[in-house]
């Protein structure tokens, strides 16, 4: 965006998203001065550029949710959608270097670029970009990728940092020996907050809805949606509090056993747990 004229003697911009200020005459002409002079606080100009800014970030953090949401379900995204959008700043930002699938399930690569013709660039673990043009690719989830910690290392030479956090995402694997009944997660159970209210605003914080007593994440998972959840407490209940149990379940409420549960589910599900767990009350280095 160009400089804008805002009454005698200055011109305004957003520059990095915050709305500067310089002067068109005088021994500063052009030159960005260090704070917004008092007389432009309050002018129209000034005032539109916030709000341009505003709107700006609402639609930076909606692109990454709907990215996560992308990825976290594993979903296929269509090829051209994502070159339609790929001149957002924000949309690119989203999506720039985030491991993507083709056609071919077993060849995973990181996402460059995007033509106006729908083909995407790829940069492909043997360091070659290539182009792709499959009708849709997916955004996996690291616990469905190959080779995850091979996967981690190209990308640590590579210099990449995504926006929306995939291959260094925290991913928990569902063990083999589980009990054919069990229903409920104690790996977390316990860890204490010196009130729900606290205890609810964290969770909300990280991301999760909170719902009656529980904190929640829905996922969609091989083509099924499924719900963790995790007792938080009684929704008016003021005193200590601790987790309670992790449990899965389906669409109609029903509890699903563990060894039912998919390996996306299960890893968002523990994720959640864990993030929760690790802001429970510590006195003298012991869980209070």
């Amino acid at each position: 965006m160009g400089w804008l004229s805002a009454g005698d003697g200055y011109e305004v911009a957003l520059v990095e998203g915050r709305v500067a200020a310089r002067a068109t005459s005088g021994r500063s002409a052009g030159r960005q001065l260090k704070s917004l002079p008092r007389a432009l606080k309050d002018h129209p100009e000034v005032d539109r550029l916030r709000r341009f800014a505003e709107w700006l970030d609402r639609h930076a953090a909606a692109c990454v949710a709907q990215v996560d949401a992308w990825m976290v379900s594993s979903l296929p995204v269509p090829t051209g959608l994502l070159a339609r959008v790929w001149p957002d700043e924000a949309w690119q930002s989203a999506l720039r270097d985030l491991a993507v699938v083709g056609d071919d399930p077993d060849e995973v690569g990181f996402l460059r670029g995007a033509t106006d013709s729908g083909e995407l660039r790829i940069v492909n673990l043997d360091g070659e970009t290539v182009r792709l043009s499959p009708r849709t690719v997916t955004l996996p989830h690291p616990v469905l990728l190959p080779d995850l910690d091979d996967l981690r290392e190209f990308a640590a030479e590579l210099g990449i940092v995504q926006r929306v956090e995939q291959i260094h995402r925290a991913i928990w694997r569902r063990p083999d020996d589980l009990a054919a009944k069990a229903t409920q997660v104690r790996e977390f159970t316990g860890g204490s907050f010196r009130s729900r209210f606290a205890l609810a605003a964290r969770a909300s914080s990280l991301g999760y809805r909170v719902s009656g007593g529980y904190a929640t994440a829905r996922v969609r998972d091989g083509g099924h949606t499924v719900e963790a959840s995790v007792w938080i407490g009684e929704p008016y209940w003021d005193g200590d509090v601790e987790l309670g149990n992790l449990t899965w379940h389906d669409p109609d409420g029903r509890a699903l056993p563990l060894r039912e549960v998919g390996p996306v589910a299960w890893s968002e599900g523990m994720r959640m747990a864990a993030a929760l767990y690790a802001g429970r009350e510590i006195e003298g280095g012991k869980d209070a």
